[in-house]
């Protein structure tokens, strides 16, 4: 009993706790639910709050956009009512203007209809009068007739041969008078037109040396440029073809060449070595070839920019590239490109000044003395206006271009108006005072005649004539020519200059054979 009624109150216990956990968690429940309510209260309150004032802020946004979109679209309509209110002005002027002219134009009639009315009157009197003139003449003939016992037929006859010679004569004196004030007249057009064209492409001129001083930072660089025995010198001057001068000038190094590519090419080729500091005889010829690379690249961007300068279009690469090779070209001292360029624009005014086409009148002043600038051996014997011409048929220039070019030293007949022109503007650049020497030219044919008779020979690989024509450096290749052939090449060679040249002094001619044996580690 003790233990049932021990367990019984354990029981008893454990529900009333129970019941007091449930009631307390229950009270707790309610109270959360309750500070939910009022937090959920507080967040709608809130929340309302906050929406009310962002409709009022979004409100007044839309009244701002509404009025701004009202003012610019007054503004339209204002300008618009202006634009229609002056063109209803514009009209009111015009039928104003139109009505002016509407009533001069009634008043003119009016005049006119009076003057016809005139005319007519005086068309009846003038008829009338010419019936009784008409009548006066015939009696007039009759009774001439009978004085001179001649008919009117006959008298016509007599005074119309009479008046033949009369007019013959007349007219032939008129004609000579006509023909010798045309002539007059003609010749004073032509001198004004190529004044004007002098004028307006009045350039300086000045004959270009055969000489480039290649300046230095200190004569110590000197030393490293002539190389232990000259070797760095001989071998800069066998690669490049230009006598290189080191003398007592002070800081200066003087490059001795006719051709102005190899001067070029070697004043260059200088300036890499003495930036880079490596200098010897491999390193040379390697930045020969580089720099002889980078002046066929300069070549065609000379051209490009030339054509493009001129407003030339569509002209073939290779025509440009010629162009380019004007640059390091002269003819009597004269630069090449520069005549070309010179002759060019005198081209496209005086074409403009006589009504041709002045682009093809350029086109062909341009190209007119590229067979200068022959790209073989064999080319050079061919006049180089004849090449030039078969240069420009061969890259699709016009037959206006090509015969201008062909006939601007008479080699060929004269077909278009184009080719006189390029005649004369090519007479005018050359002209200039200053502008070309005769002396250098023959100077410079007398250097290249030399390098051509040393060409002659089989095994030659190159030729320079250097130390201003007293000297004819000949490299052969070793494969082909022995040491003996090379003593007997250079006696033939300067037997052949003795024959067929003639010149100042002495020419010794150098014959250079060398053999290279050349093998890589790898």
């Amino acid at each position: 009993m003790d233990s049932t009624m021990i367990i019984i109150a354990a029981i008893v216990g454990l529900a009333i706790g129970f019941a007091i956990a449930k009631f307390l968690e229950k009270g707790k429940a309610s109270k959360t639910i309750i500070n939910a309510k009022k937090d959920a209260e507080r967040i709608l309150k809130d929340a309302n709050a906050e929406g009310e004032s962002v409709k009022k802020e979004k409100i007044l946004q839309a009244k701002e956009k509404f009025l701004e979109l009202k003012a610019e679209h007054e503004k339209v309509i204002n300008s618009k009512d202006r634009k229609i209110s002056e063109a209803e002005k514009r009209t009111r002027d015009k039928e104003s203007q139109v009505s002016s002219e509407l009533a001069k134009n009634k008043n003119m009639n009016s005049q006119l209809d009076n003057k016809l009315k005139d005319v007519e009157q005086k068309k009846e009197l003038f008829d009338k009068r010419h019936e009784e003139l008409d009548k006066m003449h015939k009696s007039q003939i009759q009774q001439l007739e009978v004085i001179s016992g001649l008919s009117a037929d006959e008298a016509k006859n007599q005074l119309v041969e009479s008046l033949k010679e009369t007019a013959k004569s007349d007219a032939m004196a008129y004609i000579q008078s006509t023909v010798e004030e045309s002539k007059l007249t003609a010749q004073q057009e032509a001198r004004k037109i190529i004044i004007n064209t002098i004028q307006r492409i009045g350039t300086e001129e000045a004959v270009e040396n055969c000489v480039s001083v290649f300046n230095i930072e200190s004569d110590d660089v000197k030393g490293r440029i002539i190389g232990r025995e000259g070797r760095n010198i001989r071998a800069l001057e066998a690669a490049t073809g230009v006598e290189i001068i080191v003398d007592d000038t002070p800081e200066a190094i003087i490059l001795s060449c006719f051709d102005s590519v190899r001067r070029e090419v070697a004043r260059l080729s200088l300036h890499k070595l003495v930036t880079d500091g490596r200098i010897h005889p491999a390193r040379i010829e390697e930045i020969v070839k580089k720099t002889e690379k980078q002046i066929e690249a300069e070549i065609v961007e000379i051209g490009k920019r030339t054509v493009i300068d001129l407003g030339i279009h569509g002209l073939h690469p290779e025509l440009i590239r010629a162009v380019g090779r004007m640059k390091y070209r002269s003819s009597y001292g004269q630069n090449l490109l520069q005549h070309s360029r010179e002759v060019a624009k005198l081209c496209g005014v005086m074409a403009s000044e006589l009504g041709l086409n002045p682009k093809i009148a350029k086109r062909a002043g341009l190209l007119h003395d590229i067979g200068k600038v022959p790209n073989t051996e064999n080319e050079i014997e061919t006049p180089h206006a004849i090449l030039g011409m078969q240069w420009a048929e061969k890259f699709g220039e016009k037959p206006e271009v090509c015969n201008a070019i062909g006939a601007h030293h008479d080699e060929i007949e004269m077909k278009t108006l184009i080719a006189p022109i390029v005649q004369v503007c090519d007479a005018i650049s050359g002209a200039r005072p200053g502008a070309r020497r005769q002396v250098l030219d023959s100077y410079i044919q007398r250097l290249k005649d030399l390098e051509e008779i040393a060409f002659g020979f089989s095994g030659v690989q190159k030729a320079y004539a250097i130390q201003a024509g007293r000297e004819l450096r000949v490299i052969v290749e070793s494969e082909k020519v022995n040491d003996d052939r090379a003593a007997q090449l250079s006696f033939e060679i300067s037997q052949k200059i003795q024959t067929d040249m003639t010149y100042p002094g002495q020419v010794k001619v150098t014959v250079i054979r060398e053999t290279r044996a050349v093998n890589v580690a790898k």
